[in-house]
C-alpha cells in the first residue's frame, strides 16, 4: 500500500502538466501575441480581433469560392468554431470595457460595420448538417457583439458627454467611476 502512494502522486504529478498544455487552437502564437501587445489599447485591441475575425470570415469564404475539396464540411465546421471562440472572447472584452469607461468610441462603428458583413458572409455557405450548428453559434455570437456594441455606443456617448477625457493625455484610459 505504501508503495502504491508514491507512484500515485508521481502519476498524478504528471498528468497535471499536461491537462494544462492543452489549449484552445483557435488563435495561432502570432495572433496570441498580436492581443498581448495591444492589452493596454482598448481600441487596438478591437481592431485585433476585428482583424482575426475578418481573417477566419475570409477563409470560410474561400473554401467555397474554389471548386469543391474532401473535408471542406469540416474545415467550415473547425472555422466557425475558431470564430465563435474569437467571437466570444471579443464579447467578454466588450464587458469589461464597458463598466470600465474605455474610450473605444472611434472603434465601434467599424465594430458595427464587421458584424454585419460577418453576419451576411457566414449565411452564405449551403446548409450542411456538418456545420449547420456551429454557424447557428457564431451567428450567436455576432447577434451578441453587435447588441453589446450598440449599448457602449449609447452609454460611451452619455459618459464621456459627462465626463470629458483629459485633452493633456490622449493615450491614457478614462477614468474610472469609484464604486
Amino acid at each position: 500500500m505504501l508503495r502504491r502512494f508514491p507512484l500515485a502522486f508521481v502519476l498524478l504529478a504528471l498528468t497535471l502538466p499536461l491537462h494544462a498544455q492543452r489549449s484552445d487552437t483557435s488563435l495561432s502564437e502570432g495572433e496570441i501575441e498580436q492581443l498581448r501587445e495591444s492589452a493596454y489599447f482598448p481600441s487596438d485591441r478591437i481592431l485585433v480581433f476585428i482583424k482575426l475575425l475578418d481573417a477566419r470570415n475570409k477563409a470560410i469564404q474561400d473554401l467555397f469560392a474554389h471548386p469543391r475539396k474532401p473535408g471542406r464540411e469540416q474545415d467550415t465546421h473547425d472555422l466557425l468554431e475558431q470564430f465563435t471562440n474569437i467571437a466570444d472572447e471579443l464579447n467578454d472584452n466588450l464587458d469589461d470595457y464597458g463598466p470600465h469607461h474605455r474610450d473605444i468610441r472611434k472603434v465601434l462603428p467599424k465594430l458595427l460595420d464587421a458584424t454585419e458583413r460577418w453576419s451576411s458572409n457566414l449565411k452564405q455557405p449551403p446548409e450542411n448538417t456538418a456545420y449547420d450548428l456551429s454557424r447557428k453559434l457564431a451567428l450567436e455570437a455576432i447577434r451578441d457583439i453587435r447588441e453589446e456594441a450598440t449599448h457602449l455606443i449609447e452609454d460611451q456617448k452619455a459618459w464621456f458627454a459627462a465626463h470629458p477625457p483629459d485633452k493633456e493625455a490622449p493615450n491614457t484610459p478614462a477614468r474610472e467611476v469609484p464604486r
